[in-house]
């Protein structure tokens, strides 16, 4: 069982290096599916950078009189990341796909 195992992750790790640094959609063991750009490839894990999502609330946006933090109660400009880092283990990746990238 455990060399079947290290057989799937062998070849999960194959098809991560070939698709190294292009737009992905992986999907894990528990059904959910991840878009982004694999970044990174070791014999356990694959980092994918993954487009942040604008509907989520990001704590370093700009609040010009204090807001909800800043250093002392002064506002501050903190640039929202375009991208974050995910890492997926790779026995639990179910499948991985090639996706078209528009600009």
């Amino acid at each position: 069982m455990e060399n079947s195992m290290a057989a799937s992750a062998m070849q999960q790790k194959e098809l991560c290096e070939k698709h190294m640094h292009r737009y992905v959609m992986v999907q894990t063991n528990e059904g959910c599916c991840f878009d982004g750009i694999v970044e990174h490839v070791d014999d356990e894990m694959v980092c994918i950078a993954v487009p942040y999502c604008p509907g989520e609330w990001d704590g370093r946006a700009f609040f010009p009189y204090g807001g909800f933090g800043g250093f002392g109660g002064y506002g501050g400009f903190y640039p929202r990341r375009r991208f974050y880092r995910r890492a997926f283990p790779l026995g639990s990746l179910l499948a991985l796909s090639l996706l078209p990238y528009y600009f």
